[in-house]
């Protein structure tokens, strides 16, 4: 799912870059000091998940994580999938650096719907969160898959159909978030609900007398 060096046109890699940038500093200022830990797995749970990729024609799919990125961290989610996606840039050449910003777009903003869509729909019993759990993480992938589609045909004609393919491949990569969140957060609320609980900070805001 990775957008590759060279792929989208000028206006559009400018665009993700600040886009991204504003985000990521969004989501730094409410990220608490004692979930940084939490935010380092998450970070290395992703970096681990979306490097196994699955070749399909012309792309590739892998493991996103939106559902239990975005329930885990909330808003936070996208910080922590941008150093991710960063650090796979610089040491495996996934992705790219120019792309860097749009990449983070394509798999944090679904993230921090998802983290949205659960903290609102939770509910209070182990069964309830898994259920909002795993339609967040089959969610946040189709959405993902969707915002990539819609970058590939950016950068032209000769994009179109490798968009279309990218959108079928992600199929079974749905279901597959889905379950995945589904029994993944439906155990951490069993073992350890706090986990679950919204993980950010609103700024402060300063006032004068």
């Amino acid at each position: 799912m990775h957008i590759s060096d060279g792929v989208l046109p000028l206006s559009v890699t400018i665009g993700g870059y600040a886009a991204g940038a504003v985000l990521t500093a969004w989501s730094a200022r409410r990220t608490r000091s004692q979930d940084l830990p939490k935010v380092a797995v998450v970070t290395a749970a992703f970096f681990v998940a979306s490097l196994v990729h699955i070749p399909f024609g012309p792309t590739s799919a892998h493991l996103l994580l939106p559902g239990l990125a975005g329930a885990l961290l909330g808003p936070v989610a996208f910080l922590a999938i941008g150093l991710g996606l960063l650090l796979q840039s610089l040491l495996f050449q996934f992705g790219g650096l120019t792309a860097l910003g749009a990449n983070s777009l394509m798999m944090g903003l679904p993230a921090m719907v998802c983290g949205w869509f659960f903290q609102t729909f939770k509910g209070r019993t182990s069964f309830r969160q898994a259920i909002v759990g795993g339609l967040s993480g089959a969610f946040g992938t189709i959405l993902a898959a969707v915002i990539l589609a819609v970058l590939l045909v950016t950068g032209g004609e000769d994009f179109f159909g490798v968009a279309k393919i990218a959108l079928a491949a992600h199929v079974p990569v749905i279901i597959i978030e889905g379950i995945v969140s589904a029994f993944t957060i439906g155990f951490l609320f069993r073992v350890k609900p706090a986990l679950l609980e919204p993980s950010f900070v609103k700024p402060v805001k300063s006032v004068h007398v």
